[in-house]
């Protein structure tokens, strides 16, 4: 079984006291693998002390000349090959001498182009996270998020008690209904009396005295019908159909008692 520091590469506190010689930091930040960069500089052409030029690598000349600018003006920290980092406008080194700690370099890049962020000095993380976004702007950020977040739950919450409510008032209300629905219609005995008054007043009205004579106006059903239409129109139950309909229930309930 290994021991833990046997598989620690401790490639962060590592990383903290890295150095690079400027035209290798400057590679670096264009892209160039580590196991290449001698290669490459082989290639390049010194243009000016410590500035070096690339026949395919365009930006190494520019980030060299930007690093020792920044160098020469104090904004980016230099050292020399024992890594005691201090300002170029109090100590003066020698171009092909100059070097710079990863963490001070990391540092200048962010403060100057934001908006780049090579991987050799930032993860994953720091690349995916806007420039504009640091420690106290992402507390803050999560605070606004962990208050929303909490509101939405206490929102949902009542949300889910007026859903109860209003499914418990359905109930009550389908109840209710039922209940009406039951008493407004009429039971077994009270619409076989119904059928029969109705079966009993068209006959009737379609029927003779014992002495011959014509007790009513009407000839048939349909002129009782036609008649009903004529007064009564559009009130409930009056219509052709359902008249028909309630006369042979009528006729056939007559005929069953």
């Amino acid at each position: 079984m290994s021991k833990p520091w046997e598989d620690d590469s401790c490639e962060q506190v590592q990383s903290y006291y890295t150095i690079y010689p400027v035209p290798v930091a400057a590679a670096l930040w264009c892209g160039v693998k580590p196991n290449e960069i001698v290669e490459h500089l082989n290639v390049a052409v010194q243009v000016h002390r410590g500035v070096y030029r690339h026949p395919y690598i365009k930006c190494l000349e520019p980030r060299c000349r930007a690093m020792h600018e920044a160098i020469d003006k104090g904004a980016l920290l230099v050292c020399r090959e024992n890594g005691k980092s201090f300002g170029g406008t109090t100590h003066y080194v020698a171009p092909e001498r100059r070097h710079v700690t990863r963490q001070n370099l990391k540092e200048w890049i962010a403060r100057e182009f934001p908006a780049d962020k090579p991987a050799f000095l930032f993860d994953e993380v720091e690349r995916k996270t806007h420039s504009a976004i640091n420690a106290d702007a992402f507390q803050a950020l999560q605070a606004d998020r962990d208050a929303v977040k909490a509101e939405l739950e206490k929102a949902n919450a009542r949300a889910a008690d007026t859903m109860a409510e209003m499914n418990a008032m359905r109930g009550e209300r389908d109840s209710l209904r039922a209940m009406v629905d039951k008493m407004s219609a009429p039971g077994e005995r009270a619409e076989t009396t119904y059928l029969n008054i109705i079966g009993g007043l068209v006959e009737l009205m379609l029927g003779k005295s014992p002495a011959g004579r014509v007790q009513s106006v009407f000839d048939n059903q349909a002129a009782i019908i036609d008649a009903l239409l004529g007064h009564h129109s559009g009130k409930p139950g009056i219509s052709a159909r359902t008249l028909e309909e309630k006369f042979a229930a009528a006729k056939r309930s007559l005929t069953a008692t």
